[in-house]
C-alpha cells in the first residue's frame, strides 16, 4: 500500500459529473505533491462531455484526454453480448456494464503510458462499477495502486458531494432536486436515487426532463411505425434497406424507437456486492435489436444449438455484468456464439406502437422453416404415421414408471 507523499501521478477517470468533479478538486487536497491526469472515454454520452476538458484544467488537472471509444464500444462490446443473446436477469440489456470494460482498457494504457503511481475512480462501496473498473484494472496493470475516496473519504452522500462542489465553487449540472444518478452511453440512459430507489414507487415517467431519450409510451404516436433490421452473421448492418455503420445505427434506431415509446425498462437487480437495486433504463435501440436478433435465430439455428445458447446468455450475461470481460471464459463463449451466428443473416422487420414492439416479418436465405414440412395443408414429404413409433420410443421411460405404479397400486 503506498502512502500519499509516495504517489507523484495520478490518472483519474473523470465523467465530469458529480463525483469526479468532487474527486478532482478532493485530490490536489489530499495529495498535493501529486499532479492529476483526468482521462474521459466517449462513449456516446454527447452532451455530456462539453466543455469537460476546460472543466478539468480549471479545477486542478494537469492534462486532460478525451478518447473516442464509439466504434471499439460497438463493435467489440455490444455487438458481441447482442450476438450472445446476453440479458442479465432476463431483462437487463447491460448498458452500463459493458461500456466499463473499454474505458477501464484505455485507462490503463494511458496510466501505464503516462508511469502514473496510481489510478482513481469515482465509483461508491456499493456498487458495480468499482468491480468492473478493478477487474480490468488487475488485467492490464496488474500491480496499479488503486485510489477509491468514496470506500475512505468524508463524504458519505451525494448531498455531501453537492455540498462540497457549492463551497468550493467546482461547477455542476444537478442540484439537490435533480440529483438522480445517471448513466448515458450510445446504448442507454439509466436513472437511479431519489425516489426510485423505493421500489414501491412509481417511476416518475412524466416529470418534465426524466425521460432523455424518447417519450412515455401514452405520449407516443397513434400510428405504428416499421422499421427493417438487416443482420450479417449476427451483427446488425443495416436499417430500412441502408447499409449503416454501428454508432450511426444505434443513434437512428435510438431516435426511431424512443420517438414511439419503446425501450423503458424499470428493474430491480441483484447487484455484483450483494444487495438489490432500482433502476430505470431508457435502450431503445438495444430492445429492438434484441427483439430482431432473436426472430432472426428463430429461423436460422436448429433447435439445440438454440437452446443450449440461451444457458450459455445467462452465463455470458453474468459475466459482463460482473466485470469479468477479460476472461478466458469469456473469450471461450465468444468462440461457441461466434460459431453459431455464421447462419444468422437476414432481414427482420419490425413493428414499433406506443411502447410495444413486436415482429411484422423475417427472412433469411439460411431459413431452416420449411413450408412444406410445416404446412397444416395436405403435403407429401411428412408421413404423419411415423410419430406413433417416435411417441411409444420417446415415451417409453415414463410407460415403464407407469406400469410399476399400476403394480405396486
Amino acid at each position: 500500500m503506498k502512502r500519499p507523499e509516495d504517489i507523484k501521478k495520478i490518472v483519474l477517470m473523470y465523467s465530469g459529473g458529480l463525483d469526479t468533479s468532487v474527486m478532482l478538486t478532493w485530490l490536489k487536497e489530499h495529495y498535493p505533491n501529486s499532479e492529476v491526469i483526468a482521462v474521459a472515454g466517449d462513449v456516446g454520452q454527447g452532451e455530456e462531455l462539453d466543455g469537460l476538458e476546460e472543466k478539468a484544467l480549471a479545477t486542478g488537472a494537469s492534462k486532460v484526454y478525451v478518447l473516442d471509444l464509439k466504434q471499439e464500444f460497438v463493435e467489440d462490446f455490444i455487438w458481441a453480448t447482442l450476438k450472445a443473446g446476453a440479458r442479465y436477469e432476463r431483462e437487463y440489456l447491460l448498458g452500463t456494464a459493458f461500456a466499463r470494460p473499454v474505458i477501464a482498457k484505455h485507462v490503463a494504457e494511458i496510466a501505464r503510458r503516462e508511469g502514473a503511481d496510481a489510478i482513481c475512480h469515482g465509483c461508491t462501496g456499493k456498487g458495480n462499477d468499482q468491480v468492473r473498473f478493478e477487474l480490468t484494472f488487475k488485467h492490464f496493470c496488474p500491480g496499479m495502486h488503486i485510489i477509491a475516496p468514496w470506500r475512505s473519504w468524508e463524504i458519505k452522500s451525494r448531498d455531501d458531494a453537492i455540498a462540497y462542489a457549492e463551497a468550493r465553487n467546482i461547477p455542476l449540472k444537478i442540484d439537490h432536486e435533480s440529483n438522480y444518478s445517471k448513466d448515458k452511453n450510445l446504448w442507454h440512459l439509466s436513472h437511479e436515487g431519489l425516489d426510485l430507489e423505493d421500489p414501491a414507487n412509481e417511476a416518475p415517467l412524466d416529470k418534465p426532463g426524466f425521460l432523455e431519450l424518447g417519450l412515455r409510451p401514452e405520449d407516443a404516436p397513434d400510428q405504428a411505425a416499421y422499421v427493417t433490421i438487416g443482420f450479417a452473421q449476427g451483427i446488425p448492418v443495416a436499417l430500412d434497406g441502408e447499409q449503416l455503420d454501428g454508432v450511426a445505427l444505434l443513434e437512428r434506431l435510438n431516435e426511431i424507437g424512443g420517438a414511439n415509446g419503446v425501450g423503458i425498462d424499470d428493474l430491480v437487480e441483484n447487484r455484483v456486492v450483494g444487495m438489490k437495486s432500482r433502476s430505470v433504463y431508457e435502450n431503445p435501440a438495444g430492445r429492438i435489436l434484441h427483439k430482431a436478433h432473436d426472430i432472426l435465430e428463430s429461423i436460422t439455428l436448429d433447435r439445440d444449438t438454440q437452446h443450449y445458447k440461451e444457458l450459455i446468455a445467462a452465463r455470458y450475461a453474468e459475466l459482463v455484468y460482473y466485470g469479468q470481460w477479460y476472461t478466458p471464459l469469456r473469450e471461450a463463449l465468444d468462440a461457441f456464439v461466434d460459431s453459431t451466428q455464421r447462419n444468422v443473416t437476414g432481414e427482420v422487420k419490425i413493428k414499433l406502437y406506443k411502447g410495444n414492439i413486436t415482429g411484422a416479418g423475417v427472412t433469411s436465405p439460411h431459413s431452416l422453416w420449411n413450408e412444406a414440412f410445416a404446412t397444416f395443408n395436405e403435403d407429401d414429404v411428412y408421413d404423419q404415421s411415423d410419430s406413433e413409433g417416435f411417441i411409444n420410443l420417446f415415451g417409453l421411460s415414463m410407460k415403464m414408471q407407469g406400469l410399476l405404479r399400476e403394480g405396486q397400486e
